[in-house]
């Protein structure tokens, strides 16, 4: 009987340590963000070779997350840049959907017998003509028409903790993949589908966006 007791723990111990580590691989994707003491001090550098963001006051990193960058023949444009506009609920004016009576079909703008809506592009910050960073899949590999995808989860902190006028350095490498690109792991859920065409185009997108929080 106490053999029994002793294995029937045993097994018990075994299944909370199994259903932590599944807890732990699955857990969704949600980088630290912190509150610059000073915004003016405020960069924003992203690794192309890593497809990482590092957002930096100085030497103290605000959010480090990865991202997903333009394919070759679409790529990322490297350079020093600023931010020029932000825009939390944009959507494409290149890709989208075309809706006619009650068909929603998927086209590029410009095509389609029906009326057009963008995809939806949260988190919008612009940074050269027809480039920015939004919130979208971020796949391990480059996968984007130039623009630099956020995960859901830190896109919103990105685009708090940025401001029109903000540096934006993009290279192949930063200072920083060695130290801090190496700290953090990539998302899993990049090839998740996507949500319904109707809730997509639904005006009522935007409102369903995480709400920004930031570490003290």
């Amino acid at each position: 009987m106490r053999l029994l007791k002793s294995l029937s723990l045993l097994f018990s111990l075994l299944g909370v340590l199994f259903l932590s580590s599944c807890a732990h691989l699955n857990a969704p994707y949600d980088q630290p963000a912190y509150k610059p003491h000073d915004t003016s001090k405020v960069v924003v550098k992203v690794s192309l070779q890593k497809q990482m963001i590092y957002v930096m006051e100085g030497k103290r990193p605000l959010l480090v997350t990865a991202c997903c960058v333009g394919i070759p023949s679409r790529p990322t444009p490297k350079g020093n840049f600023e931010v020029t506009r932000k825009e939390r609920n944009k959507r494409s004016g290149s890709y989208g959907f075309s809706l006619f009576h009650n068909q929603i079909t998927p086209v590029e703008a410009g095509h389609g017998s029906g009326r057009y809506v963008g995809y939806p592009m949260p988190y919008w910050v612009e940074f050269a003509p027809g480039y920015g960073f939004h919130q979208g899949w971020v796949w391990p590999i480059p996968r984007s028409h130039g623009c630099i995808r956020i995960h859901s989860n830190d896109a919103g902190k990105f685009y708090e903790l940025v401001k029109v006028g903000t540096p934006i350095k993009i290279a192949l490498t930063q200072p920083e993949d060695a130290v801090l690109g190496t700290k953090f792991k990539r998302p899993t859920d990049y090839n998740s589908p996507d949500q319904p065409a109707p809730v997509l185009v639904s005006p009522h997108y935007f409102e369903q966006l995480k709400k920004v929080i930031f570490k003290e």
